[in-house]
């Protein structure tokens, strides 16, 4: 990481470690987007990371930008950044203006799980081979949530795109993949840190639970699921700046698979106080398995992978793993 990205990462932490609370959480469950800690947000450039200098952006890379995103997500952070960061960076590479306030991505023509999208000043929809801008007025929202309880809302189009560009939606959806690899490694990591930090501090017959060989065994397996989940995020974060295909594929799969296996963990050891509300680990885990499925789940992805692989054939397998 170099030092104009680790200055960055270093902002996120301090910025999301002040803004986001578990108060403002549950206020944003119930409804209420958190609009100062957004405006935070936009203030350090956090949404226009990928987008050059000239177009008022930090001028990253992908593999520089996206793990600003672990760091959001290690914090619950509650606030379209993933998704703002991936239609500003379609948008400037289709040749289109990005225009101020939060402009969210959707896939299809009608989408019916747009994040955030009853907050957002404008809504990019990427279908087929074509990107449509559209404003409030153009749409109509019907409102919903993933598990997490952040907004996941339907479109219903109402009126016309106010722009038009060129990209492919599977240039999208491929972006989205790779920033939810990131996410997921990210509450994995943090996950992981408050399992650890609390089997060292539960007492079960005079010592702590962390002390049982049982319990060292799970908390081993976890922190290899959130050690294969980073490294799987930087193999996504690598592989956005093309948006290779097959690296992506593989990242997403992996992360997910990460995700099941240590949230299960975490509970386990948890035990019941996991599951209540106010727990951090609830808060974890619902993101873990949202994200898991969304832009695709380990199935979508791995079927991917193994058509393109029995594509390719006996002879050029290695030749497709070795360019990817």
């Amino acid at each position: 990481m170099d030092e104009l990205a680790a200055l960055l990462t270093d902002t996120a932490e301090r910025l999301f470690a002040r803004h986001i609370t578990p108060a403002l959480r549950r206020e944003a469950e119930a409804g209420t987007f958190p609009a100062a800690a957004w405006d935070a947000v936009v203030e350090a450039g956090l949404p226009r990371a990928l987008l050059p200098e000239a177009a008022g952006g930090a001028g990253l890379s992908p593999a520089q930008a996206l793990p600003l995103l672990r760091v959001a997500a290690a914090h619950a952070a509650p606030l379209p950044l993933a998704e703002a960061m991936a239609a500003a960076w379609l948008l400037h590479r289709a040749g289109m203006e990005v225009p101020d306030g939060i402009v969210t991505l959707g896939l299809g023509p009608e989408p019916e799980r747009v994040p955030w999208g009853r907050d957002a000043a404008f809504v990019l929809l990427a279908d087929g081979p074509r990107l449509a801008l559209h404003a409030p007025g153009s749409y109509q929202v019907i409102p919903g949530r993933n598990l997490a309880g952040e907004p996941r809302d339907a479109l219903r189009l109402t009126g016309p795109a106010i722009a038009r560009g060129d990209a492919p939606a599977e240039a999208a959806l491929r972006l989205i993949a790779a920033m939810r690899t990131q996410q997921i490694a990210g509450a994995l990591a943090a996950l992981t840190e408050a399992t650890l930090r609390y089997a060292q501090e539960r007492s079960q017959f005079g010592r702590p639970i962390g002390r049982f060989q049982a319990v060292q065994q799970s908390l081993a397996v976890l922190a290899a699921e959130a050690a294969a989940a980073g490294a799987a995020a930087g193999l996504a974060a690598e592989a956005a700046g093309t948006l290779a295909p097959l690296p992506i594929a593989a990242a997403k799969s992996r992360a997910g698979e990460a995700a099941g296996i240590g949230a299960a963990i975490a509970h386990q050891i948890h035990g019941a106080i996991g599951f209540t509300q106010e727990h951090r680990l609830h808060t974890l885990t619902r993101r873990l398995w949202s994200w898991r499925e969304e832009a695709g789940s380990e199935r979508f992805w791995n079927l991917r992978l193994g058509t393109r692989m029995a594509e390719a054939g006996a002879e050029g397998l290695w030749p497709l793993l070795a360019a990817a």
